[in-house]
């Protein structure tokens, strides 16, 4: 499944998250692994404050294994459903490598600034 999430920086927490982005240590532990960094790269932020992202996850409840990691730094806002591939159940990895979402992807590469740029800005 690919999910669209919305959320915020935890407030103080923009430094410890750029370090944890840069030494390629956010998610270290999860079975997604180098997911977070490649889902940071491609994140964008609203001028309200809200980042969006794109996120690949195949746990029965919407990012189950991955909400720890994400909650440390993050209040996740909205997690929604992105685009089913697998309508009936019978291929849970669909999502995996596939370009489902592409559309989608597009269209939040051209709204807000990149997410990476800004926490670098505010960070320094």
């Amino acid at each position: 499944m690919r999910y669209l999430v919305t959320a915020r920086v935890r407030p103080g927490k923009e430094k410890e998250l750029l370090r944890a982005i840069e030494a390629g240590k956010l998610g270290q532990g999860s079975v997604a692994d180098d997911e977070y960094l490649g889902n940071m790269s491609d994140a964008r932020i609203r001028d309200d404050g809200r980042i969006k992202w794109v996120e690949v996850c195949f746990c029965n409840t919407p990012l189950e294994e991955e909400r720890p990691y994400w909650e440390e730094f993050f209040e996740l806002l909205r997690v929604k459903d992105a685009h089913r591939r697998d309508l009936n159940g019978t291929e849970p990895w669909a999502c995996g490598e596939c370009d489902c979402t592409e559309k989608l992807q597009r269209h939040l590469a051209g709204n807000g600034r990149p997410f990476l740029d800004l926490l670098r800005e505010i960070a320094a």
